[in-house]
């Protein structure tokens, strides 16, 4: 589309409903200036870098030191192979070699759990060896249902009936 007022392209679009009447405007960015519906100080961008790094900071737990202990600084981290600093792996969000998760390692854990819910990667498996496993783990819970019902805790007991339910579920051949 072209700009009403100038004929250049628009870049600008305003939609304006009145009185259920639509009324659209099609301006180029210096028309728009000069009509007053672009403001002349652009609105602050997101810094994503900055917001990384404020996550990041965020995933460290408390530290469990007794009071008056030394706190080590994380941003102070170095990897020896590869030397990225842990400030640099926050800013960028990437890190430079597999060392780097044994350097990092404290700080690292709490922010892999938060977001694959897992600091260990169990890969995938044949199905004849996660059936195997499924079976196992369902006589474990029908033991423990057993136990949950001979010892009166009703409430565990459903939650593991539960449970038991679901896994066969996704067990059974579709």
């Amino acid at each position: 589309m072209k700009c009403q007022f100038c004929g250049n392209p628009s870049t600008v679009h305003l939609t304006d409903i009145v009185q259920k009447k639509k009324r659209e405007l099609h301006l180029c960015e210096a028309c728009a200036h000069e009509q007053g519906l672009i403001p002349e100080e652009h609105p602050p961008q997101i810094d994503l870098k900055a917001l990384m790094s404020l996550l990041m900071g965020m995933a460290t737990p408390p530290s469990a030191e007794p009071i008056g202990a030394t706190i080590e600084d994380p941003a102070a981290l170095t990897c020896e192979a590869c030397g990225l600093k842990y400030g640099e792996f926050r800013a960028e969000g990437r890190l430079g070699c597999p060392k780097d998760y044994d350097a990092f390692r404290q700080h690292l854990e709490p922010l892999l759990e938060r977001i694959h819910r897992a600091t260990a990667h169990d890969g995938k498996a044949p199905l004849a060896i996660r059936r195997k496993r499924a079976r196992a783990e369902l006589r474990v819970l029908r033991k423990k249902l057993t136990q949950a019902v001979k010892a009166e805790r009703y409430e565990e007991a459903a939650r593991i009936r539960d449970l038991i339910r679901e896994k066969e579920a996704l067990d059974e051949p579709r």
